[in-house]
């Protein structure tokens, strides 16, 4: 059974940093596509970063250049650090997995992946 933990969530004002970790079980973990999506109130699940299985990455244009996506195969458990935070940042973040490697045009497309956490809360205040 495959689950998702992720932790690291809290409040933090405009210009701070958080890393969020998802810790992973019940699968291969470095045979699967990782994502983190992020969910504001009255807002549509969006995807943030992705990885590979192979370690390459992708970002949405809103955090690039602030937010790193990584993974550690050894210790099942994949990162998110976010720096530069400001406002719009605000939301629950959630770690999602899929067992098959995703198209590039679908990689932030929620629909494709068949695994999810549990969400962390991250307040960004100005």
């Amino acid at each position: 059974q495959v689950q998702l933990v992720e932790s690291g969530g809290g409040s933090v004002q405009a210009g701070g940093s958080l890393r969020l970790s998802c810790a992973a079980s019940g699968y291969t973990y470095s045979s699967y596509y990782m994502c983190w999506f992020r969910q504001a109130p009255g807002n549509e699940r969006e995807g943030v970063a992705v990885i590979d299985s192979d370690g390459s990455t992708s970002y949405a244009d809103s955090v690039k250049g602030r937010f790193t996506i990584s993974r550690d195969n050894a210790k099942n458990t994949l990162y998110l650090q976010m720096n530069s935070l400001n406002a719009e940042d605000t939301a629950m973040y959630y770690c999602a997995a899929s067992q098959y490697r995703i198209s590039w045009w679908a990689r932030f497309q929620k629909a494709f992946y068949a695994y999810w956490g549990q969400g962390t809360q991250v307040t960004v205040s100005s």
